[in-house]
């Protein structure tokens, strides 16, 4: 989602930061309260550190969460986990939308039931969710762009591995085609569907290598994909020959990274943006904004932010250490 203007970000990070100030610090939750996460492939390391996010903040305020959805990439079974949610009448409910198209009824649906629902990570933007907490997924494709070119000096084939019907990986996508607009010698060739599979990644990925295809460089603009391409790299005694860059924080990741085989990833901070989210929504069921499903994106005087960025960063070799500290809340 690409964004308009610095001030859209520096309005949603003081109106959120407001909320919180102005909300849970002050107490007033009940211990039946309850928030869940419902998420997409939810086994992931990625989404199982959201989950301690979520843990963290319902323990300090003295709530209950869960987390629901599929273990693998299901974007019907999503759908049917966060109808599952609505049933349960939770205080709020943070969503990650796989299939935006897909989910928007339903989310629509929980806010005019009165339930508060943020969308985290993968944004469905035409629902009346209140807001979004998430990466700028376009200035990442963008950092990530600019790495990549440098790192190919600027000239160079890239193949492109994704999971279609995601916004966020749209996003993604897009920023990394305007940083390599910059420089002509570099061309994307193939964008393939890994459909939320290591196993297709893997597949791919040796396949274009056995065919002695023209690669230049590997990039993932999702989790899965880059242990398994990493792997197929090595294989191939191609490390350092084949640029690869992944995004997220996995550990098979962050591994391949110190093994020298992925030059880099993007790190996003889904922890962050669990933690954060069920914050706003405890104080939004605290304080619900009336109404509650209305149109405060063009509101001047708008009581919620319409998007937190919780911001991305690069990890390489020089910084790849500092990512073992633990989060907040580990031995509690």
């Amino acid at each position: 989602m690409r964004r308009d203007s610095l001030s859209v970000l520096i309005a949603a990070g003081v109106s959120a930061g407001v909320l919180i100030m102005t909300g849970c610090s002050g107490g007033g939750h009940e211990p039946s309260e309850k928030y869940i996460l419902v998420a997409d492939n939810t086994k992931i390391n990625y989404w199982q550190t959201a989950q301690k996010g979520l843990n963290h903040a319902a323990s300090e305020m003295k709530v209950k969460s869960e987390m629901q959805g599929p273990d693998g990439h299901d974007p019907q079974a999503e759908h049917d986990a966060f109808k599952h949610a609505v049933a349960e009448k939770p205080a709020g409910i943070l969503i990650s939308a796989s299939d935006a198209n897909l989910l928007t009824p339903d989310i629509n649906s929980a806010l005019d039931q009165g339930i508060p629902v943020v969308t985290i990570d993968a944004d469905a933007e035409e629902s009346k969710r209140l807001f979004f907490i998430g990466t700028d997924n376009y200035n990442a494709g963008t950092i990530g762009g600019k790495l990549t070119a440098k790192l190919l000096n600027n000239k160079g084939n890239v193949v492109v591995f994704t999971l279609t019907g995601q916004t966020n990986l749209k996003d993604r996508l897009q920023g990394y085609q305007a940083a390599f607009a910059e420089h002509p010698e570099i061309k994307i060739t193939q964008v393939v569907d890994v459909q939320g599979n290591s196993d297709v990644a893997f597949d791919n990925a040796k396949k274009l290598l056995d065919g002695k295809s023209k690669v230049d460089a590997f990039v993932c603009l999702e989790a899965v994909s880059c242990p398994a391409v990493a792997d197929v790299v090595n294989r191939a005694n191609m490390s350092g020959k084949v640029i690869v860059v992944a995004m997220d924080t996995d550990p098979s990741t962050l591994d391949w990274i110190n093994k020298g085989v992925i030059s880099a990833t993007i790190a996003q901070k889904p922890w962050t943006m669990a933690y954060f989210g069920t914050k706003l929504l405890g104080d939004i069921h605290l304080h619900p904004p009336s109404p509650l499903a209305g149109s405060w994106g063009k509101n001047v005087f708008s009581p919620v932010p319409t998007f937190v960025d919780t911001g991305a960063f690069i990890v390489d070799k020089t910084n790849v250490g500092s990512l073992s500290q633990q989060p907040p809340g580990t031995n509690q």
